[in-house]
């Protein structure tokens, strides 16, 4: 299985991140949430000379999917999401799935609590988080379709993972664009919370 690579963007007025992710042998990549500067991530393809055949949202946010007609028109790429946040999408993704980029493999983990369909992009070695766990930070968990106990499972979920494992958050909120989940354990306080009780009173206090 070959490695991916994983191109990280700054992509508009939020601070949001857009990613490619891609086969550098097979030059056949992925789009992940082209938020408001899709013009960026096309451009980030085109240097690389990968071909975009996947659109994916982290969850259906509007400064995560504004993007996505720029990309879908350009590309022809078929655009994957959980349906629980775009029901509409061509390629239901879900717990447990998988997408196929070149040589590559992405897995896929339903990571609710932000929204229901939260999904977190594992690539081999990485962690596309969406706004589950940012740097230092996590996810807001009084929106519409927020569930604090959720993003709560979520985020010790993601903390299991390798100490080196790296982070690729959706917006640049933290000291950092990108971490490791060793440094989310020592720095960012909602990983460190004992119990579900003491992460609630610090998220919606």
């Amino acid at each position: 299985m070959a490695d991916l690579l994983v191109v990280q963007i700054a992509a508009g007025q939020a601070k949001n991140f857009s990613y490619l992710v891609f086969c550098p042998q097979a030059r056949k990549g992925i789009a992940v949430d082209p938020s408001y500067a899709p013009e960026l991530l096309l451009a980030a393809a085109r240097e690389r000379q990968v071909q975009i055949d996947v659109l994916v949202n982290t969850h259906g946010h509007g400064d995560h999917v504004a993007g996505n007609p720029v990309i879908i028109q350009e590309t022809g790429a078929r655009l994957a999401a959980h349906p629980a946040d775009l029901p509409g999408a061509d390629i239901p993704l879900g717990e447990g799935d998988a997408l196929s980029v070149g040589l590559g493999r992405i897995e896929v983990l339903h990571t609710p609590g932000h929204t229901p369909g939260s999904i977190t992009l594992h690539p081999p070695g990485a962690l596309l988080t969406g706004d589950t766990l940012f740097v230092t930070r996590c996810g807001r968990a009084d929106l519409a379709g927020s569930d604090p106990a959720a993003l709560y499972h979520s985020l010790r979920r993601l903390a299991a993972f390798p100490l080196e494992t790296r982070v690729f958050p959706g917006h640049d909120y933290g000291p950092q664009p990108v971490s490791t989940i060793g440094f989310e354990l020592q720095n960012n306080p909602y990983l460190r919370c004992a119990d579900l009780a003491e992460f609630i009173r610090l998220r919606m206090g």
